[in-house]
């Protein structure tokens, strides 16, 4: 390879290094800019997204206490994970008839597939009672 080839070589490789760095900087540019017009889409999507689960959050808690809640709010213990509320219905009275699961819902949201599986273990009646009792310390090191 002579002088003038080797030279040319190297003109050639510069061409395409400084042609790859301005295609690089052009689609930094352009990529920047189609971001920056999308942040106000973006950011109005997650403040819509925040007051849907805020008013969720507080249609959740009201719940036992707006019209048409089919259990006194008294008997109704608020949970929030995985169900929402537990209803103890009669132990106002003292005496448990029922207890029941409500989970509330706005709009068209659907049953989470927790919330689903502990719907069937209760429909299925795969419900049971344990009593724990805390160990006692062994007095005297006994």
């Amino acid at each position: 390879m002579g002088f003038m080839e080797f030279s040319e070589l190297i003109v050639v490789v510069l061409l395409l290094a400084a042609f790859s760095f301005a295609a690089y900087i052009i689609g930094k540019y352009v990529a920047k800019k189609e971001s920056d017009e999308k942040i106000p889409e973006i950011r109005a999507d997650a403040i819509s997204q925040s007051k849907a689960v805020r008013d969720g959050q507080l249609n959740q808690n009201m719940a036992p206490f707006l019209p048409g809640f089919p259990y006194r709010h008294t008997e109704a213990r608020f949970m929030g994970e995985p169900i929402d509320f537990v209803v103890f219905e009669g132990i106002d009275e003292k005496n448990v008839s029922e207890i029941v699961f409500v989970e509330v819902k706005t709009g068209t949201s659907q049953l989470s597939s927790v919330q689903k599986s502990i719907k069937s273990a209760v429909n299925g009646k795969k419900i049971s009672w344990h009593e724990y009792r805390i160990p006692q310390k062994p007095e005297n090191g006994k």
